[in-house]
């Protein structure tokens, strides 16, 4: 059961006090890069700037404590804002419980049915094709309040295509002044690494353009002024238990499998690259068990989905961050930031958080990774990753992966069908090809075929094309490259054996593997064709079959 044991427990046993200095001295720095992070996926997401806050501190406190990764740090991500604030705008802030509870729930089956390996069998193109388009999504929704744009017409679009078009119709509002701030704000995004390194640009730019702002009374929108009610102090217990339908359930069920599943592959890929940055092992499905009870969590105590952070995680690691410790330390924080800071917050503009925003969707869009892939990859690959994408930015990401993963399977079925082969021997004579010494003389009146590659549904089919001839007598199927077989392979395989019974011709079987003898076995089909029918050996086969002819 050790792949259920948090890694905090794990690593404590030689925890030293250095440690611990340097993991406070990660969690802190950690959380002055979440905390304008945090404001801005929320915002973004269609809810109050303290929920993302909430979110940090609730679910990356838990999944610190009870996660299967020893520098993880988990939050609010740019992955889920645009689900978020779909949820929200049709089904309210109780949708949003509902289905991030369940969500939370999903996570945990997932975890103890050992789910975390099968994750990584999701196709990178699909990844990447919703990736790029949640960056896409994100940098449009983001464009209102960069340009300080109002609706004039109290519009609220939820598709990118509305946006698109609410954006072009109050293209006359832009507000000169909001764009200056996130010129600014962005300059500052850009160039401050490149000077100071410790000091996250996010902060510093939230700090300059909140001075600027307020010192010469710029007529650009804020926090305050798009939230009028900022809470501060500990996260209030938001759950209701009667808001808990079964029509209420029903409804939220797809979207509470999108966030479980965007939560499981984003928590575990951010674990997959830290591990390659310390040298480390994560336990993965119980890091899935802690991203559910942190979901749930946060959900209970008003905060939005969350997942593992790459950006955060990769922060905390580069600044001495290699225990759990560090993960707890950047809840704590930003809690005593909640409780007596925030409501400085509403001084902060939104061109700033816009911004922000823009950075996260540049960096999380992997535009390198498409570009490669779209130059690289087969056909079948890059209509995968091209339409994936499409329909994130034209619909929504529920619809985008049951697509792609769909397309991915039945690409995959069709490459796997391919494989396999169904090919007839040809009679050959040893004495006028010396060539062929490894190659046999069939007896009169036999054919044999040899298939190779797995035996399933997609290829199934080639079974039946086997004909014998009107003078055959036996017929040898040479299965030694068959890895497995499933039911429509095995319901062919009796077709076969009733067109050869038909026809007076013992069918005979050379070289079946494990895994289809189980098949065969539990069919009952080695007691309908015979043991004296299965042959270890392709010589054995050809011994049974010219018995069979001779008699």
């Amino acid at each position: 059961m050790k792949e259920f044991k948090p890694k905090l427990f794990s690593v404590m046993k030689n925890y030293s006090g250095s440690q611990l200095v340097k993991d406070i001295v990660a969690g802190i720095i950690v959380a002055i890069i979440a905390l304008p992070l945090s404001i801005a996926l929320a915002i973004a997401s269609g809810v109050g700037p303290e929920a993302g806050i909430y979110t940090a501190i609730v679910a990356g406190f838990i999944v610190s404590f009870l996660g299967g990764s020893r520098v993880q740090i988990a939050g609010p991500t740019a992955a889920f804002a645009t689900i978020v604030a779909g949820i929200v705008m049709k089904d309210g802030t109780e949708g949003l419980i509902i289905a991030t509870i369940m969500a939370g729930i999903i996570l945990i089956i997932m975890g103890f049915c050992r789910f975390g390996s099968l994750l990584k069998y999701i196709p990178d193109p699909i990844t990447t094709g919703f990736t790029a388009g949640i960056a896409v999504t994100l940098f449009i929704g983001q464009i209102k309040d960069f340009t300080g744009i109002s609706y004039m017409n109290g519009e609220k679009p939820i598709e990118t295509s509305e946006k698109i078009m609410a954006l072009i119709n109050n293209a006359v509002t832009i507000n000169w002044q909001a764009v200056m701030i996130g010129a600014i704000a962005l300059a500052i995004l850009i160039v401050w690494p490149m000077i100071f390194k410790k000091i996250p640009g996010s902060f510093v730019a939230v700090i300059v353009t909140a001075a600027i702002v307020e010192i010469f009374h710029l007529d650009v929108n804020t926090i305050g002024k798009s939230f009028q009610d900022i809470q501060a102090g500990l996260p209030p217990i938001s759950i209701n238990l009667s808001m808990f339908s079964f029509e209420a359930v029903k409804g939220q069920l797809s979207n509470a499998v999108t966030i479980a599943f965007l939560a499981g592959v984003e928590s575990l890929l951010s674990a997959v690259v830290a591990d390659s940055m310390i040298g480390s092992k994560h336990r993965p499905n119980m890091e899935l068990v802690a991203q559910g009870v942190g979901n749930i969590a946060s959900a209970c105590l008003g905060g939005i989905p969350a997942t593992g952070a790459i950006a955060r995680t990769a922060a905390n690691i580069k600044n001495g961050g290699r225990t759990p410790i560090a993960g707890m330390v950047h809840s704590v924080t930003l809690l005593i930031v909640v409780v007596f800071l925030m409501p400085y917050a509403k001084l902060i503009p939104m061109p700033c958080i816009a911004a922000i925003l823009f950075q996260v969707a540049y960096n999380m869009s992997g535009w390198r990774r498409f570009v490669k892939l779209i130059k690289s990859s087969p056909k079948s690959d890059i209509a995968v990753l091209v339409i994936t994408f499409v329909l994130t930015v034209i619909f929504d990401l529920v619809v985008a992966i049951e697509v792609g993963v769909l397309l991915a399977a039945v690409l995959f079925m069709h490459r796997m069908s391919e494989v396999t082969q169904v090919e007839g021997w040809k009679d050959f004579d040893p004495e006028n090809d010396p060539d062929s010494i490894d190659l046999r003389v069939l007896p009169e009146h036999t054919i044999v075929y040899e298939i190779s590659g797995p035996m399933f549904f997609a290829s199934a089919g080639k079974i039946l094309q086997i004909s014998p001839k009107e003078d055959t007598k036996a017929l040898v199927l040479r299965m030694r490259s068959v890895s497995t077989i499933d039911a429509t392979a095995m319901r062919n395989l009796e077709l076969l054996y009733d067109d050869c019974k038909a026809r007076g011709v013992q069918l005979i079987m050379s070289h079946v593997n494990e895994q289809p003898m189980k098949v065969i076995c539990k069919a009952g089909f080695d007691k309908k064709l015979g043991s004296d029918n299965f042959c270890a050996h392709i010589d054995d086969a050809l011994a049974r079959a010219q018995a069979i002819v001779k008699g």
